[in-house]
């Protein structure tokens, strides 16, 4: 049950971030699945933040919960293109920025 709401969740995600990216570039599904601390998997947050990586590569945008669990993923994209990216997910998505640590899949 827990991994079918989080593969929906994920899903959104993934249809939200998109919706971002103007070149085309597709998002990435990322966790659908989250570990609690009894060793008990739950679906991944129901909220949206965003989150900026930079890397060597570039910067990798992901939408995730709460708690830094990324959802959906789209990489590699230059300063000027995520700074972009960002501008329409402030303006048009209405979602903030989160700084903690991020869970990317591996």
């Amino acid at each position: 049950m827990a991994l079918k709401i989080g593969e929906k969740r994920v899903k959104n995600a993934q249809e939200l971030l998109s919706n971002f990216l103007s070149d085309g570039t597709p998002a990435l599904p990322a966790l659908a699945l989250k570990d609690n601390k009894s060793n008990n998997w739950e679906p991944v947050g129901e909220e949206n933040y965003f989150a900026i990586v930079q890397e060597e590569q570039g910067y990798l945008i992901a939408i995730c919960d709460k708690n830094g669990i990324a959802k959906a993923i789209a990489n590699w994209f230059s300063l000027q293109s995520k700074d972009a990216i960002k501008s329409k997910i402030v303006e048009a998505g209405n979602m903030e920025e989160y700084f903690g640590k991020l869970s990317l899949p591996v």
